[in-house]
């Protein structure tokens, strides 16, 4: 568990192709700050990027860090 002091960030690769899914999915594959298959990013944990993880969780992986 990450106490108040500390900030978890959010490591958000990218697993699978958005080829045949939705433009609005691709879009948001690219909000996450995702261009390229296998590109990771680290973001910081707040509701809204765990609303748009949530969006295209069958496209990316997630891990949370301290």
């Amino acid at each position: 568990m990450v106490s108040k002091g500390q900030s978890t960030k959010l490591v958000i690769t990218w697993t699978k192709s958005a080829i045949g899914y939705s433009q609005r999915q691709k879009d948001t594959v690219r909000a996450l700050g995702l261009h390229r298959l296998h590109q990771t990013v680290e973001m910081q944990d707040t509701p809204e990027i765990r609303g748009l993880v949530e969006k295209v969780r069958h496209l990316v992986k997630v891990e949370e860090v301290a």
